[in-house]
């Protein structure tokens, strides 16, 4: 009994929170911001949607004209510690999926897929990845917290059992980045939306930051 039950609660138990804590907070907004969330929690599943468009989409809110249809529209604004929250804890509950259920995830056709990709490039020392190997935990921290694309808590889970990483350590690193990462992102978005100058100068330093992280990596 002991021997089905503990790997049913491993496939059952990380899906039932998210999609509690989803359907939760969605219920305690009102009908419109309710189906704004409930779409943008659904989008950051498919590429190439990441946290760094989905949580400035969610806080952002006003009136807004559409010109083919001569109308103003106004777009509710969610509390961007709500979008923080949601979308870190998608990549954390994903990311527990995947470390407890990871030669299942395999067979999935698509992700399976998917998942032998990445392995691959990883066990070739892709330049991709090859700079988290030295830094472990810290390394994994760091890919799922910066913005780029792949680099959620799905990926990160692969590369966490690539390095030889336990599955609970794992699942710590990627939900300590995803968590960091998406407070920073709400945090500088609420930020960018209250004025333009600092919007235009923050787009300016993550541009950097990106290059600076790319020729970084390439060079490794």
């Amino acid at each position: 009994m002991k021997k089905i039950l503990i790997p049913l609660l491993k496939i059952l138990v990380p899906p039932i929170i998210g999609i509690s804590f989803i359907l939760a907070v969605g219920f305690s907004m009102d009908p419109d911001t309710r189906v704004k969330y409930w779409y943008l929690c659904l989008a950051y599943f498919f590429p190439p949607l990441g946290k760094e468009s989905v949580i400035p989409a969610g806080i952002f809110g006003g009136d807004i004209y559409v010109p083919i249809l001569n109308l103003k529209a106004h777009i509710t604004p969610i509390d961007p510690n709500v979008m923080a929250i949601s979308i870190a804890l998608i990549d954390s509950v994903v990311s527990l999926f995947v470390v407890w259920n990871y030669d299942l995830v395999k067979k999935i056709p698509i992700l399976g897929r998917f998942i032998r990709k990445v392995e691959e490039l990883g066990r070739k020392g892709s330049k991709k990845y090859a700079w988290i190997r030295p830094l472990k935990f810290i390394g994994i921290v760091l890919f799922v917290m910066v913005p780029l694309q792949g680099s959620g808590g799905l990926v990160g889970s692969i590369l966490g059992r690539l390095i030889g990483m336990r599955s609970s350590t794992t699942w710590l690193a990627v939900t300590t980045g995803a968590f960091l990462g998406c407070f920073a992102i709400a945090y500088f978005t609420s930020l960018a939306l209250s004025n333009v100058i600092i919007a235009l100068a923050l787009v300016s330093i993550l541009v950097i930051v990106l290059i600076i992280l790319k020729v970084w990596r390439e060079s490794k």
